[in-house]
């Protein structure tokens, strides 16, 4: 298939529908879900052919499923909807986006695959009809017990902290980290799951052939890399917009087994992943700050809502997503890193036993420069901790530092 036509597998016509439609488009979800994707794409098209809206399921009396769940008066909100999907169907060609998915070593995930994260299931209607997928595709197990970390881009140092060793914690439970791959305290959520070599799940607002935002470009190749995955909604080609960008706060807290923001303000798009989950009965955790920082506003607000349950370290999130008497390991005593800089410690954080990195791949994960990452490598040489080889530096065999 190349130009507009009538599509007979599900998989195809889901595609059509994703690059038809904006996220969270209940209208199009209730016609997938009510209809199936091929014969809704076949209601699209006599639509389009007839200047008319036809009955979904061709009778004119009772609405039947669709029509209830596009609420009453059907009719009227299709036809809002048709104003709004026509535009784009002139051209629409499903082949493209599919081969440069393809030559990225991507895939294209339905509901009904192994891999689909039933979770999402609990949008309704509002239910992506269909993920863009890169690197780890097996959504389903990475996600399944899941943490989201999110929070403020402008993080502050202390909330980038806390983020980082939240997320490094839940790698070492085996735990998947999901957020959105921003700066501040998506990024730091990331590399921490990342510097203890656990997967992570980046969730983008535009297609996954884009990175963004272009800064953490490396951030996010590195997480599909590492056995992690970059998911979008959207379908290659596609640019974030402020809509998307809200529409993937909830698919962020629907992939997940509970929320956990470190820091943000009195009103920031994290709060908006925080109602997502709390609206799936998900389970929302805030982590205090400073009762003078405008930074903590958003979560402190939570708390006193009660959206939110206070969350200081690893347990309080395990505790949170897997109920009471579940208890992170204990870190063990004496860690090398204890005593060093920030960014010494970042990099002995980052630096992998099973693999070596050179110091591009270690300053990127660890959120250094290379003239930190270069120096903190000479320092942790000389103590012991990592080890130069031909591929790279990586934890020394039988000094000191965290098997990863």
């Amino acid at each position: 298939m190349t130009r507009v036509e009538a599509i007979d597998d599900d998989r195809t016509a889901r595609v059509a529908w994703s690059l038809l439609v904006e996220p969270g488009d209940a209208v199009a979800g209730a016609l997938v879900a009510a209809m199936g994707a091929p014969a809704a794409w076949a209601w699209l098209l006599r639509a389009a052919g007839s200047g008319e809206v036809p009955d979904p399921l061709g009778r004119d009396d009772a609405p039947g499923p669709v029509g209830q769940a596009v609420e009453a008066p059907g009719r009227a909100r299709l036809a809002r909807a048709l104003d709004r999907w026509l535009p784009r169907l002139p051209g629409l060609d499903v082949d493209r986006p599919l081969d440069v998915l393809h030559r990225m070593g991507g895939a294209f995930l339905v509901p009904g695959d192994p891999a689909w994260p039933a979770p999402l299931d609990d949008l309704g209607p509002a239910a992506p009809v269909g993920l863009w997928v890169r690197g780890r595709s097996e959504l389903a197990a990475m996600t399944r017990g899941s943490v989201a970390v999110v929070g403020a881009r402008a993080a502050t140092t202390y909330g980038e902290r806390v983020a980082h060793d939240l997320a490094a914690g839940l790698a070492d439970e085996r735990t998947t980290v999901v957020s959105g791959g921003a700066f501040g305290i998506d990024a730091a959520a990331h590399r921490g799951s990342l510097a203890r070599g656990g997967p992570t799940v980046v969730v983008l607002a535009g297609g996954v052939d884009r990175a963004t935002p272009a800064g953490n470009a490396r951030l996010i190749e590195a997480a599909v890399a590492d056995g992690g995955a970059v998911v979008a909604e959207v379908p290659v080609g596609r640019t974030p917009t402020r809509s998307r960008f809200l529409q993937r706060n909830r698919l962020i807290a629907a992939l997940a087994a509970g929320t956990v923001v470190v820091e943000a303000a009195w009103r920031s798009g994290a709060l908006s992943t925080a109602h997502h989950a709390a609206g799936l009965l998900r389970p929302v955790g805030a982590v205090p700050g400073p009762v003078t920082s405008v930074a903590s506003a958003g979560c402190h607000r939570l708390l006193r809502d009660g959206v939110a349950v206070c969350v200081t370290d690893v347990s309080d999130v395990l505790e949170l997503v897997r109920g009471p008497g579940v208890e992170a390991e204990e870190p063990s005593a004496a860690r090398p890193g204890d005593e060093l800089p920030e960014h010494a410690r970042r990099i002995l954080d980052a630096a992998s036993r099973r693999r070596a990195l050179d110091v591009t791949a270690l300053a990127v994960r660890a959120g250094v420069s290379l003239d930190e990452a270069s120096g903190a490598l000479g320092m942790l040489e000389l103590e012991g901790a990592v080890e130069r080889v031909q591929e790279g530096w990586r934890l020394a065999s039988a000094g000191p530092g965290r098997v990863t």
